[in-house]
């Protein structure tokens, strides 16, 4: 698909728009260029970006796909209209009209509802949770565990860091990591401020090459970075979870989307139904 273009058409940030069309378009072996339009909220900015995708078609000699959510029914119908040369998936019309007929009900067809959603008690508690996971980042801070969510240990560069930021900001988890160091091995149990909490901790793993690649790119030729003490701190930590009986994984070959739904299935957090 040399050459193609993808529109992301939206009346507020453009999340939703982009996160379905991605979805979609990753069932095809191809790497499109992206533009992001947000904040459409005018039938004038709707007639610019439909100028925009026309010229794109001309230019390029085929249909740019255009993926939009539109509250507005005015400004939908400009980029619905005949006047545009893009393959338009309307998201609204695909998802939210279905629905109207099933309820019996109109939507709310409001605009921009991330300016609601600051407003929300579901928007504060993710604004609390990264705090809570960047307070407890690392090991920074064992105090307040008990409030977390889920603690996430393994030695370090494993993942537990960009999985724990994730987990607050997608699903407001408080999620703390705590990094397992050679001394816990010696000491061939879990540290003594996370055994309280063993019901909440879930582990991360990976492959010692993949890690010693990683950390050579942060320490080079390091012992830290060396294969061998890589393979003795992975080797450790393991068999320090299968005894303590906590769950874990390897995130050698999986994206942080698929740690955290596994996490979030084997934790369960009391907040979230599962």
């Amino acid at each position: 698909m040399p050459n193609r273009t993808v529109f992301f058409v939206s009346d507020g940030t453009g999340i939703t728009a982009e996160t379905f069309g991605n979805s979609i378009l990753a069932q095809f072996s191809a790497k499109p260029r992206h533009i992001r339009r947000p904040f459409i909220d005018s039938a004038e900015k709707a007639a610019k970006v439909v100028s925009e995708i026309n010229a794109t078609a001309d230019g390029e000699g085929c249909r740019p796909i255009v993926f939009i959510t539109l509250a507005n029914e005015a400004i939908r119908e400009v980029l619905t209209s005949p006047d545009c040369k893009g393959m338009v998936m309307d998201m609204f019309k695909a998802f939210v009209e279905p629905l109207e007929a099933e309820f019996g009900m109109k939507s709310n067809h409001r605009v921009g509802r991330f300016s609601d959603a600051a407003k929300s008690e579901e928007y504060n508690d993710r604004i609390e949770a990264i705090n809570f996971s960047l307070a407890h980042d690392d090991g920074q801070s064992a105090k307040n565990l008990e409030a977390a969510d889920v603690i996430l240990v393994g030695v370090s560069r494993s993942g537990k860091t960009p999985t724990s930021l994730y987990l607050a900001m997608q699903h407001g988890i408080k999620a703390a990591n705590y990094p397992l160091i050679p001394e816990d091995f010696e000491r061939a149990h879990l540290p003594s401020s996370l055994a309280p909490h063993k019901r909440k901790c879930f582990g991360l793993t990976i492959d010692p090459g993949r890690l010693s690649q990683i950390r050579n790119e942060r320490r080079p030729g390091s012992k830290y970075a060396a294969i061998e003490n890589c393979r003795y701190e992975v080797r450790e930590a393991e068999q320090m979870m299968k005894r303590s009986s906590i769950a874990w994984l390897s995130s050698t070959h999986k994206s942080i989307e698929e740690i955290a739904t596994t996490i979030l299935r084997d934790i369960r957090p009391d907040r979230l139904i599962y």
